[in-house]
């Protein structure tokens, strides 16, 4: 006689929830459009692998706050290699012609990428923290109980120089007490100090080095998405009446970390 007390064996649909998965893609054009279905997994994957750069992100600075720097360097490898699947991605939905994806697109009616709360989190952490971002977010909500925890916590360049000064650097004071919502802003005191880093400290020089990879790796991101939505769309307004491509232009070339940039003419 079977035990009623007894769980049923874990399994690879179970475990992963492949039955609600496989529910979660629901195109609302006529037919549906062929298109439809891939512009919806794309986004989707996309979302769920924003999370795991969140889940990642938090970690190396955790990492950096128990002065395990290998550790660390070890973890933005990972999130390296996850911002070039995400590059690969965009060669997926470029694949879709224009009129493909304007078969579907009035379906979308104010639905945006801007609307993308994960990816505005990432943002945060990395230091690109803009207040009115909080605001297009419905009070209370998930989404905007995230935002504004991460827009008071202190990003991954903070988390970074108060590594450095438990290091033995001296970090200007100014600099560890700064407040974190604002942009981070190059610094002649910190180019010195990273400077003598490269030079004499090579443990922590390869830190620097996978921080640029980091800021280098997110911007390839950023200009590829826009060349993607312009191969799209055009110059047309983006869906929810964003500015589509114009809007996308102005935040591509903009370092994350501008004072591990501005030493390689220093060095």
């Amino acid at each position: 006689m079977s035990d009623p007390m007894r769980t049923a064996a874990v399994t690879y649909g179970s475990y992963l929830k492949i039955d609600e998965l496989l529910s979660l893609q629901q195109p609302r054009s006529e037919g549906p459009e062929h298109d439809e279905l891939l512009f919806i997994t794309v986004h989707q994957v996309y979302e769920l692998w924003f999370k795991q750069l969140l889940h990642e992100l938090d970690r190396v600075m955790r990492l950096l706050e128990d002065d395990e720097p290998h550790r660390a360097q070890h973890t933005l490898k990972r999130i390296l290699t996850i911002l070039k699947v995400l590059v690969a991605q965009l060669d997926i939905l470029e694949t879709m012609t224009p009129l493909e994806f304007l078969s579907f697109r009035a379906r979308l009616e104010a639905a945006s990428g801007f609307q993308s709360d994960q990816f505005r989190q990432i943002e945060f952490v990395l230091g690109a923290k803009q207040p009115a971002v909080i605001e297009r977010f419905p009070d209370p909500s998930r989404a905007r109980t995230a935002l504004a925890r991460r827009y008071t916590a202190p990003t991954l360049w903070d988390a970074f120089l108060h590594y450095l000064s438990r290091e033995g650097y001296a970090v200007p004071e100014a600099h560890l007490r700064r407040d974190v919502t604002t942009d981070v802003e190059a610094s002649a005191d910190i180019e010195r100090l990273l400077v003598g880093v490269y030079r004499n400290d090579p443990k922590n020089a390869e830190l620097c080095e996978r921080l640029v990879d980091l800021d280098e790796g997110f911007q390839e991101w950023r200009y590829r998405h826009v060349k993607m939505v312009e191969r799209t769309i055009g110059t047309k307004s983006g869906t929810g009446g964003s500015s589509g491509v114009e809007y996308l232009r102005s935040t591509v070339g903009h370092n994350l970390f501008p004072d591990l940039w501005k030493i390689r003419t220093q060095l």
